[in-house]
Order: C-alpha cells, then sequence, then structure tokens
C-alpha cells in the first residue's frame, strides 16, 4: 500500500515478506529444499501486518479501496502464473485471501453501512469458500486479528499467531510434529510467533531505509511466479 510519508520499518517487514515468501516457493523448482517450508511461513502473517499497519494510519480510508482494487486486478492477473508454477493447487493464489481480509478489516473499523455489509459478505464468501482459499477461513480473519492487537502489548501477538497456525493446516502440522517431523515442529513455532517477531520489527527498526515498496510491487508477485518458472525449465 503506498504511503505518502514513508515508514522504513514496514518497507522493510514488506521486503523481508517477499523474500520469504521467494523462499518457500523455491521449494517447488526442483530442488530438495524442503527446510524453506520453515522461514516460508512468515511471509502471509507479514503481509496481513503491512496490511494491518496502513489500516491504522491516519488518512486510511483515502486510500483502502484502491488497495482492493490493486488487488482484486493482481488477483485475476496473478492465477495463470501460479498455476502454471505451482503443481496441481487447490486454492486460488494468495491475492484473494488478502483482498477479502481487507474487506473483513475494513468492515470492522469503517461504521459505514457500506464497509459493514462488504465486510459481511467477505467473511460469507470466505466461510462458504474456506477450501478453495489459501490460508483459508482463518487467513482472511488475520489481518482483521493483527489490526486489533497493532497498539496494545507485544503479548498480545499471541492472538494472532493463533489465527496464523489455524491458517496454515494445523492438524497436519501437529499430527506431524507428534511423529517428531522437524519441519512441522519448527513450523508450528514460526506460525505462532510470525505476528509478534513482525509487530517487534514494525516497532524498532524505525532508522531502517530499504527501497520504498510502491505500487509496482504488486507485479512482484506474478513475476516471481514466471522467474521461477524459467528457472526450473532450465534446470530441468
Amino acid at each position: 500500500m503506498h504511503l505518502s510519508n514513508r515508514d522504513g520499518a514496514l518497507d522493510l517487514l514488506k521486503w523481508l515478506a517477499l523474500l520469504s515468501m521467494l523462499l518457500d516457493h523455491l521449494r517447488y523448482v526442483g530442488f530438495s529444499v524442503d527446510w524453506l517450508y520453515v522461514p516460508g511461513r512468515l511471509a502471509f502473517p507479514w503481509f496481513c501486518l503491512a496490511m494491518a499497519a496502513n489500516l491504522d494510519r491516519a488518512g486510511a480510508r483515502k486510500t483502502d479501496w484502491r488497495y482492493l482494487g490493486w488487488l482484486l486486478l493482481f488477483s485475476l492477473v496473478s492465477e495463470i502464473p501460479y498455476r502454471l508454477y505451482i503443481p496441481d493447487p487447490d486454492t486460488l493464489n494468495v491475492m484473494p485471501t488478502l483482498a477479502l481480509g481487507l474487506l473483513v478489516a475494513r468492515g470492522w473499523q469503517d461504521r459505514t453501512l457500506a464497509s459493514r455489509v462488504l465486510g459481511a459478505g467477505a467473511l460469507l464468501l470466505s466461510a462458504l469458500f474456506s477450501e478453495r482459499l489459501m490460508f483459508g477461513f482463518f487467513g482472511v480473519l488475520l489481518p482483521l486479528t493483527t489490526l486489533w492487537v497493532i497498539r496494545r502489548p507485544w503479548y498480545f501477538a499471541v492472538l494472532p499467531g493463533l489465527v496464523c497456525l489455524a491458517a496454515n493446516q494445523w492438524r497436519v502440522l501437529f499430527e506431524s510434529a507428534r511423529f517428531g517431523n522437524e519441519l512441522a515442529i519448527f513450523g508450528l513455532i514460526i506460525c505462532l510467533i510470525a505476528p509478534l517477531l513482525g509487530m517487534l520489527l514494525s516497532r524498532h527498526a524505525q532508522t531502517a531505509k530499504p527501497p520504498p515498496m510502491r505500487r509496482w510491487a504488486y507485479a512482484l508477485y506474478p513475476g516471481h511466479f514466471l522467474l521461477l518458472l524459467l528457472i526450473r525449465q532450465i534446470a530441468a
């Protein structure tokens, strides 16, 4: 989301979330790098935290709907590259989840009838089509739960941590962790602490000055699928 007064910590959070997503998707290039699943669990909660931070700032109402428009546009643009790269996907790409999450969070935040109706509609859609959404129903709730705690003491981050875990196939992770699977164990831990790590970073990295992440960054999502697809074809 574009900011008129750049927040260096927030830009850093977005870049690190993008790096985490890239590492996660490297697992599908063809190399034996399953351990990248663990740092990959940081990407979605950190993107949700960036969304919550933008909603929380002054003047957010002026750009919310433009932000939603970009999310919807790149939901469509990203679907073909996503399906070309990810083998046999059973969900849509992540953008629809973020778009619905934005509507739900905005519906709670804004008391106008239009926002409340759209938020309720987004919540209903996410419940009905949870299996088709990446990170499911709880993924749609994560921006809202992060917005609830973004100004509270650090220990309130346990709430979005639990929601993040629920969004990440927690039953599969728990079952694998019971049998000593280290990836599942570390995956559980990262899901639980990812919102806390992001909140600490956003509060204590104010002097950071990474390159500003502006609207062009939306194109990095479909673009990175195409780049990784090319790498997979070359490495095959």
